[in-house]
């Protein structure tokens, strides 16, 4: 399949979801194909993918169509994480204020971490950062938070898919080396990111944990390295564990 091909079935998925999300009934094949003008071999393969992956469900006696489980998922997913960002804020600005450098929320999204939110210092050598951006999270220490909560068989079948991609001489892209610095993480309690994403940039992350103890989002401090001190670097870690656990009590985590 070409290039070309892959990004037109992509939008036909994407525009299939969108009708569905539109209409408030469901929708028969005909109903579909009539709306979108798609060939009908190509849309049936289509719905099938979508109902086969839980995107989209066919009821087995109307033969109509509907969002399914997977849609329902998403979107809770993402209020979520509105939520989370919204309580989030205050506690990132109080360690913004006192350090005066750039904070972030990130959550996971599979093998990336993405950030949900961010307080923003003053000085004028800041790591380029903007909410929604997704990064590999072995690589970050804000993502090395959220790989080190994960049981051990789900993440090494996460992080084994494919190859761990190589950023700096300092990204740890061996799975066995990994998983030693995640028992660190998991023993200590926080997260460093040696250069190991951008060169000249350093990071110190801790976990945020909902009413379970299961860890939901990860807060997290860049700073150039040049002004990134151990007394800066303990600062920072003392503001960010006081913040994660201001906020995890705001998640019912005791």
């Amino acid at each position: 399949m070409t290039a070309v091909e892959t990004v037109k079935s992509a939008q036909r998925v994407l525009a299939i979801l969108e009708l569905l999300t539109a209409r408030a009934a469901q929708l028969t094949f005909t109903e579909i194909a009539g709306a979108l003008g798609y060939p009908r071999s190509s849309l049936h393969s289509l719905l099938a993918t979508l109902v086969q992956s839980g995107w989209a469900e066919l009821d087995p006696v109307t033969r109509r169509y509907a969002l399914g489980i997977r849609a329902w998922q998403a979107g809770n997913a993402y209020l979520r994480a509105v939520e989370l960002a919204d309580r989030a804020q205050p506690y990132m600005e109080q360690v913004r204020d006192a350090l005066d450098e750039t904070v972030q929320l990130a959550v996971r999204d599979g093998r990336h971490n993405v950030y949900v939110a961010k307080a923003d210092g003053s000085q004028l050598l800041v790591l380029a950062s903007a909410v929604g951006r997704r990064l590999a999270a072995h690589a970050t220490g804000v993502g090395k938070v959220l790989l080190a909560d994960l049981p051990e068989a789900e993440r090494r079948a996460l992080l084994s898919a494919q190859p761990l991609e190589r950023y700096t001489g300092n990204t740890l892209t061996d799975l066995d080396r990994l998983e030693k610095e995640l028992a660190l993480i998991r023993q200590r309690g926080h997260s460093m990111d040696n250069e190991e994403y951008t060169l000249g940039v350093r990071c110190v992350a801790v976990p945020v944990r909902d009413h379970s103890g299961r860890v939901v989002a990860g807060l997290s401090v860049s700073v150039p390295t040049i002004r990134f001190d151990q007394a800066r670097a303990d600062q920072a870690l003392a503001l960010l564990t006081t913040a994660s656990a201001g906020l995890s009590a705001a998640l019912g985590w005791p």
